[in-house]
């Protein structure tokens, strides 16, 4: 069975005593509440926090996740987080090839590929994150640039690795709209990209790669996206930061 998802994606927000608070509610709560023994919640802090916050965790159903690292393990990258720097604070997944670190920040297939390689070296979980612009989309080429962007960036991997990794399908369409994809568009793209992975390395390691939505995940649309059988969940932004709104998105699933 797939591991189901309920991470978030703090972004850069709230000062350290704000996500602390945050922090600790959901982790408190998800002890709690959330049921399902095979949803894993992740919270994608800002890297500040990171070792502090790791200290937090008072349950197996919680980690903490990195928004970002470089490949290289060390040197002369100012500014930059390694994979045994992120390792040593206590982070177990890291948010790579998201739309604003490609945009805004340059970042190539070609680079999110070599940190994949180093967060899998690392011992860690890559959260790959991939999606497609609304232009993309209106032009009817949005399957194809997808799948494009899990071949430049997870095919170097062996059957064995790509099964540790986390893959994020995110329409930057929809990233802090408020516009959802419906479950069906959804769902179209988690099984067109499965159906890729498969076309490489067979449908059985295909079938055990968790795929999770991003774009707009709420409480009140977790429920259907998540029942689609290729959504194993959601990476979630402006939610996550409302404590009772991102634990009732890990309550989602059926126990």
């Amino acid at each position: 069975m797939r591991t189901k998802y309920a991470a978030g994606n703090w972004k850069m927000n709230l000062t350290f005593e704000e996500g602390q608070i945050l922090f600790s509610e959901v982790t408190n709560m998800v002890k709690d509440e959330v049921v399902n023994p095979n949803v894993k919640v992740v919270m994608g802090v800002p890297a500040p926090y990171l070792s502090s916050f790791s200290k937090l965790i008072n349950t197996d159903k919680v980690s903490i996740a990195a928004q970002n690292c470089h490949p290289e393990a060390k040197g002369a990258f100012t500014g930059e987080m390694s994979v045994g720097m992120l390792a040593s604070a206590g982070v177990d997944h890291i948010i790579i090839g998201h739309s604003e670190r490609r945009e805004y920040f340059n970042e190539s297939d070609e680079f999110i590929a070599s940190k994949v390689n180093a967060i899998l070296a690392g011992g860690l979980t890559p959260i790959f994150c991939c999606g497609e612009t609304l232009e993309q989309r209106e032009a009817g080429i949005h399957f194809d640039f997808v799948k494009g962007q899990l071949t430049n960036g997870l095919f170097q991997l062996s059957a064995e690795e790509l099964q540790k990794v986390v893959i994020a399908y995110e329409p930057i369409w929809a990233i802090g709209t408020g516009v959802t994809a419906s479950s069906d568009q959804a769902q179209e793209m988690h099984k067109e990209l499965r159906a890729h992975l498969a076309s490489k390395y067979g449908a059985d390691v295909a079938a055990n790669i968790s795929i999770l939505y991003g774009g707009s995940v709420k409480p009140g649309n977790a429920g259907e996206l998540f029942a689609q059988p290729d959504i194993d969940g959601g990476l979630v932004g402006g939610a996550s930061l409302d404590s009772r709104g991102f634990t009732d998105i890990a309550k989602a699933f059926p126990a």
